[in-house]
């Protein structure tokens, strides 16, 4: 061998040798830098007529496993999805309290507890109907229901707002990393033609793709071209020859009623997920956005529809006593809340009596209308005109008003035998004229404006129910031990409860009730935390066994490049000692 292949032959090593130094310490110096995976510069002989002549560097390559790469795309995905439905469920459930006594930080501000609240003032007033502080407690423990109520139905339609914001949030991102998976596809190709190696590309495409499976699930494979392709759950194109937008415009404004139906326009609810103008919201069920999705239609729905279940219960039971009482002195006039007009057709059955009272409680006039008699709203309405010092209509708003025509009269009502619509309520029940509660959800439930106001006083009377009744006599007592009893015992007693929001049909007290919509939202954060950890545990496990196989192990790196420097110097010493025949060589020739 000539001194020429020597020193090639050691120059091809020094060479290596550089190179592998290089990648060494490239895989040092990125140990922590995410997705990136050790690199390994692959070098093989060279032979000439079957003489090895060196070595050569024939890439730069890194091993990831592929089935466990996609085993941790899909954990992420699901720890993504888990770790959205904890954080949001956390706060659903906050918005509760807790129905726990040894909770001081909850005690009388969870709905269990501001109900028990309500029941306990009721219960004082009963021992003396005439205090006008115990009734001033009874409509502030009835006000803070109300408002408890309307605060948590704001903060759960605030948390749908939230994620159809975050929805829109993580879809931006989403359509960064296409664009991104899309461009590095292109640059991989390219560096793979030009015979570089593509490792580095690789990683940062990987990276890449996990950051878009926590934000939804998806279907990917590696084309023959080296190309990754990205396509939904139902096979819609994500990423194939270049990205491809996702579309989504988050709602202005959120409330109870905005649902999303797919195949619907955006008008009034919201707005369909589209690629290439096709609906691919039912096909992300994983991810942050797919956890998104699934709160904002169904599980905070679900805790609204048993929110109002409760406000509407509550104002039955509470209406149902008021509508039966009244105030004294007995309000000027009594507007109902529902909606009729003068044709509208009456069903009723039954005597009531409408009467007209002074300041005092004492009787001006009364009439007692037999409801079989008239076949509308409208007959009903001149019938209770022909009473003396009355004037009834339907207002404006499509409500019936009954009013006392003489200066400081009130009209005060018995509802009697009185049984009106297809539940069979009590007249002024069915509608609505003596309410003490207002709204139709919890999202609007409220106190009578003016009884909170003192406006009107709380309904604690019982217009008189004999035969006959004298012009002039007290048919009003104020201070009724009765009707409080009424309320307590409607507050107390056992309802039955609609199956609702994920609820099986119950029976119960409205605290009774309210406990188990608190302890079933604990119950979902409770078993979301344990998911969350328990996917949280799995992706972990994948990355681990993912950078175990392709990850830098340091030790490893470092007493390889303890192996490459002596190698190095090996190569050096070796080129000097040829160089040194050299000389010697020349020496000889020119002596």
């Amino acid at each position: 061998m000539s001194l020429d292949i020597a020193r090639s032959i050691a120059f091809s090593g020094l060479s290596a040798t550089s190179v592998q130094i290089s990648v060494t310490s490239s895989n040092i110096s990125n140990a922590d830098t995410r997705g990136y995976t050790a690199k390994t510069a692959n070098q093989s002989s060279s032979v000439t007529n079957g003489v090895g002549t060196g070595v050569t560097v024939t890439g730069i390559t890194s091993t990831v496993d592929k089935l466990l790469l996609k085993s941790l795309i899909a954990a992420t995905s699901e720890l993504g999805s888990a770790d959205t439905t904890n954080t949001y469920l956390t706060s659903l459930g906050n918005l509760y309290g807790s129905t726990s006594s040894s909770d001081s930080s909850s005690t009388g501000t969870s709905l269990a507890n501001n109900i028990a609240s309500l029941e306990s003032a009721v219960s004082s007033l009963a021992s003396s109907p005439s205090s006008a502080s115990l009734q001033s407690n009874v409509v502030s423990a009835l006000d803070d229901v109300a408002s408890q109520l309307r605060e948590t139905s704001s903060g759960i339609q605030k948390l749908r707002a939230d994620a159809d914001q975050d929805i829109s949030s993580a879809v931006d991102d989403v359509n960064t990393d296409l664009q991104q998976i899309s461009d590095l596809n292109a640059q991989i190709k390219q560096t793979a033609a030009a015979g570089q190696s593509t490792a580095d590309l690789e990683d940062q495409r990987n990276t890449a793709l996990q950051d878009l499976a926590s934000k939804m699930n998806i279907n990917y494979f590696t084309a023959s071209n080296g190309d990754i392709q990205i396509y939904t759950k139902s096979g819609q194109a994500l990423v194939d020859s270049s990205a491809h937008t996702i579309s989504y415009t988050a709602a202005s404004n959120v409330t109870a009623s905005t649902t999303y139906t797919a195949g619907s326009s955006s008008s009034g609810g919201f707005s369909a997920i589209t690629v290439n103008g096709v609906d691919i919201t039912s096909q992300i069920s994983g991810g942050d956005i797919g956890a998104l999705i699934t709160l904002r239609d169904e599980t905070l729905p679900d805790a609204q529809s048993q929110l109002d279940q409760l406000a509407q219960q509550l104002a039955s039971v509470m209406n149902s006593v008021s509508n039966s009482a009244s105030a004294v002195p007995a309000p000027t006039s009594l507007t109902g809340t529902t909606s009729v007009s003068s044709g509208t057709a009456l069903s009723a059955t039954g005597t009531v009596r409408i009467a007209v009272t002074d300041q005092s409680g004492n009787l001006v006039s009364y009439g007692d209308l037999d409801l079989s008699s008239y076949s509308t709203v409208g007959d009903l309405v001149t019938a209770i005109n022909g009473i003396s010092g009355l004037s009834a209509s339907v207002d404006a708003d499509g409500h019936l008003s009954i009013a006392a025509t003489g200066s400081g009269n009130g009209v005060a009502i018995n509802e009697m035998t009185s049984s009106v619509g297809a539940l069979g309520e009590g007249f002024s029940d069915y509608f609505g004229l003596n309410d003490l509660v207002t709204g139709t959800s919890a999202a609007d439930i409220a106190v009578n404006a003016k009884i909170l106001s003192g406006t009107n006083e709380i309904q604690l009377a019982t217009l008189d129910s004999s035969s006959t009744l004298a012009v002039g006599s007290s048919v009003l007592s104020s201070g009724s031990a009765a009707v409080v009893n009424a309320f307590y015992d409607a507050l107390t007693g056992s309802r039955t409860f609609a199956s609702t929001g994920g609820l099986a049909a119950t029976t119960g007290s409205l605290a009774d009730y309210a406990s188990t919509i608190v302890s079933d939202v604990a119950s979902k954060a409770s078993h979301a935390s344990a998911t969350y950890t328990a996917k949280e545990t799995a992706q972990s496990t994948y990355a681990s066994s993912l950078s175990s196989q392709s990850g830098v192990n340091l030790d490893e790196e470092s007493a390889k490049l303890s192996t490459l420097q002596n190698k190095y110097t090996a190569a050096s010493a070796l080129i000097q000692a040829i160089n040194t025949m050299y000389s010697a060589l020349l020496s000889a020739v020119q002596s």
